[in-house]
């Protein structure tokens, strides 16, 4: 289950020029649940980028360490805590890529998950709103979890779900039906994602130097040979 995030020198204006910014990108090179994470959601027919805790809180959540981070693409339409949000309620969380751990031994070792190609990833999510008075609210989200493909299951079981750039419309539009959505839960493309360990010191949320990022062998990618 993935609880990181890179974030860090999105060119997202180049991936969605309409994009509108009324805040800056929460940006962390070692970002944590529970703090606060840039979304893209569709407003009024706009795209928006809008800070949200990362968490989903529910109206009736009453401990907020229960606030799920993450939640799996099998249960969306059969949990209470999912299953308006995903209905209506998709966002997508830009990244420049997230961790994983593969277990060991003795230990777990870290892997950035990124793009082959270094772009953007835009990482499906759902989103909620809890009203603390009439006109003050707090939106929060949770990425959405798939099996991993075959080159990552090594690593893990499971990876955030990834939406490409063409149907990022389909997936924010709250009116689009239920098998376009579910065609999208689907592991990622083989090609797609590359992953390399790194440093374990980004164990420890606290730690938010540029060196999270930093390979410590080389990626684990896709190549042709492993299609043939």
């Amino acid at each position: 289950m993935t609880g990181r995030l890179h974030v860090q020198n999105l060119p997202l204006t180049r991936l969605l020029p309409t994009l509108a910014t009324p805040e800056p990108l929460i940006e962390s090179p070692n970002l944590a649940p529970r703090r606060p994470i840039s979304a893209i959601r569709l407003e009024q027919g706009q795209y928006r980028l809008s800070s949200l805790f990362w968490g989903l809180t529910p109206p009736w959540l009453e401990v907020l360490d229960h606030a799920p981070h993450c939640a799996r693409a099998e249960t969306l339409e059969s949990r209470a805590m999912f299953r308006d949000a995903f209905s209506a309620r998709r966002c997508v969380i830009p990244v420049s890529g997230f961790y994983v751990w593969k277990t060991q031994p003795r230990s777990k070792q870290p892997y950035l998950v990124t793009q082959v190609s270094r772009a953007p990833l835009l990482l499906g999510a759902l989103w909620c709103r809890y009203h603390t008075t009439l006109t003050a609210f707090t939106d929060s989200a949770a990425l959405i979890t798939v099996p991993a493909n075959l080159l990552l299951s090594p690593l893990t079981d499971r990876l955030p779900v990834t939406i490409p750039s063409h149907a990022l419309a389909a997936w924010l539009n709250p009116d689009t039906d239920t098998e376009t959505l579910n065609s999208l839960l689907a592991p990622a493309p083989l090609e797609l994602l590359g992953a390399f360990p790194v440093s374990k010191h980004v164990n420890n949320p606290a730690y938010q130097s540029p060196a999270c990022a930093h390979p410590n062998g080389s990626m684990l990618r896709w190549t042709v040979s492993q299609e043939l």
